[in-house]
């Protein structure tokens, strides 16, 4: 999710906007989780977001992303506004999803020939890290004009400095609200105090209680003859 925030930003910046964009999302986006967060987030803001790829690398139920999806490069960035383009992610994959890196290359990596079909001023992205030669043309990745990669990792280091801003933020006044809810808490709690003239358990001696009156004994109202009987019994 960091990662999609990230990119909205840098996109906002050289773009001046972050909505009704036509933007192409390229490469390996079975293994994607910046794929899944930038096609969240991007479409709620209107873009159109295509998906470009080879089919064993686009996953079950695409259609249901509300997306479009090309198999073909040129066709896929025709008048794109964005080119993000993804890592191939060999680490994940455990069986023949491409032929060969130089084919994939051949095919979907982005070179000067197929990003002309995108806009003259499209931009180009990449979260890295890169496989240059294989998902995109060292020329292009360095191109002043044209790539944002390097600001991609600008935004990055502030993106996620301000989101651990945020949640250390949310819980301290989670934590706060805690404390206050508690001291609150105790002050509605009903006294515990002991009842006016009782002083312990144990009753002096029946011979220095004198004339007793109905009273306050451990909560209850009691009378005189039972005051005296608990102090008999409890007396020397």
């Amino acid at each position: 999710p960091t990662q999609a925030l990230l990119d909205a930003l840098t996109i906002r910046r050289a773009k001046g906007r972050l909505h009704r964009l036509n933007i192409a999302i390229c490469g390996d986006i079975a293994h994607s989780r910046v794929a899944r967060s930038n096609i969240i987030l991007l479409g709620k803001m209107e873009n159109r977001v295509r998906l470009v790829g080879p089919p064993t690398l686009l996953p079950a139920g695409i259609g249901e992303f509300g997306v479009e999806v090309y198999d073909d490069m040129r066709e896929g960035l025709k008048d794109v506004d964005v080119v993000m383009m993804l890592r191939l992610q060999k680490e994940r994959m455990d069986g023949g999803f491409i032929p060969s890196e130089r084919e994939y290359y051949h095919r979907y990596g982005l070179d000067a020939e197929k990003l002309s079909h995108a806009k003259p001023d499209a931009i180009v992205m990449h979260p890295g890290p890169m496989n240059r030669g294989v998902e995109i043309d060292g020329e292009i990745a360095d191109d002043i004009n044209r790539s944002v990669i390097q600001e991609q990792v600008e935004m990055g280091v502030a993106v996620r400095m301000a989101a651990m801003d945020l949640l250390a933020r949310n819980q301290r006044a989670a934590r706060e609200d805690r404390t206050q809810a508690k001291l609150a808490g105790q002050e509605r709690e009903p006294s515990r105090s002991r009842p006016a003239g009782f002083r312990s358990r144990r009753a002096p001696p029946s011979h220095t209680l004198g004339p007793v009156q109905p009273s306050v004994c451990f909560g209850r109202q009691t009378s005189q003859s039972a005051v005296l009987g608990y102090g008999a019994r409890h007396a020397g």
